[in-house]
């Protein structure tokens, strides 16, 4: 008897790992499909992909787009999120220190954060420079073709950051390999140093800057960053990292992060 109580919670537990799974992978795709494209997309079984979305559909957390059969992110969705939003502090002070960043480096200020084993761009105001620089909120990039990836995977050791990043990650947008001892050594320097800045892997022509907001226990839960014109970025280096600084500690203050030694910012 005991046993079948464990495996029916086990089922349960399957059950609703591979219904976030859907609604993970409808976030990433961004756009409505079939259940049978679920399914083949994420490698499932269709009649679970079935059962799994008509709950989901009954539950409000997806609806049916168009008359087509596709399915996308409900609208219970939207209202739990709208929940969220409003309780957590981080998502709020994270937006008012994106406008003031703007405004004071007239750059594009992002706040980002790990999802899953990549990274992405979860907050953006855009500059307010003629030559505007911007990403996609919400798409999922390499770690290690990011400034802020450096400062998001510093709480772990050298291996769990070698089991974290996929091996193919390592290579770098242009078909160049990134050594992974290589990386790992800017992982410690930018821990060391308390920011990272470089000339961006992705966008031509821009230099990235990323700081850390800590959480109580020292651990990096997401970045303030900026992203400049290069030219731009090298000259006002010193500028731009204090105002980045300055909003990522007021963050981390309040998230309970109250470092002994601020000698970080007074080298800057």
């Amino acid at each position: 008897m005991a046993e079948a109580g464990v495996d029916t919670v086990s089922r349960r537990t399957r059950g609703l790992d591979r219904a976030f799974e859907i609604l993970e992978f409808l976030r990433v795709r961004r756009q409505p499909m079939r259940p049978n494209e679920i399914a083949t997309e994420i490698g499932a079984p269709r009649s679970s992909v079935y059962e799994l979305v008509n709950l989901l559909l009954s539950h409000g957390m997806l609806d049916y787009f168009q008359d087509d059969g596709r399915v996308y992110l409900g609208r219970r969705l939207y209202f739990l999120g709208t929940a969220y939003a409003e309780q957590f502090d981080l998502m709020r002070e994270c937006e008012r220190m994106l406008i003031r960043l703007a405004e004071e480096t007239r750059e594009t200020a992002q706040m980002c954060l790990l999802e899953g084993r990549k990274y992405t761009v979860a907050m953006m105001r855009e500059g307010i420079r003629p030559f505007r620089i911007s990403s996609n909120v919400g798409e999922l990039v390499s770690i290690p073709w990011t400034a802020s990836g450096r400062l998001l995977v510093s709480h772990l050791s050298d291996q769990e950051i070698l089991d974290f990043i996929p091996p193919d990650d390592f290579t770098l947008p242009d078909g160049r390999r990134l050594d992974p001892a290589d990386f790992i050594s800017q992982v410690r320097g930018a821990a060391r140093d308390g920011y990272f800045t470089f000339n961006s892997e992705v966008e031509n022509f821009t230099h990235c800057f990323a700081v850390p907001i800590y959480q109580a226990d020292g651990t990096c839960i997401a970045t303030l960053c900026l992203v400049a014109p290069r030219e731009d970025g090298l000259r006002n280096r010193t500028e731009y990292l204090k105002s980045l600084l300055s909003a990522a500690n007021e963050i981390s203050e309040k998230l309970g992060y109250h470092p002994v030694d601020r000698r970080v910012a007074s080298r800057v």
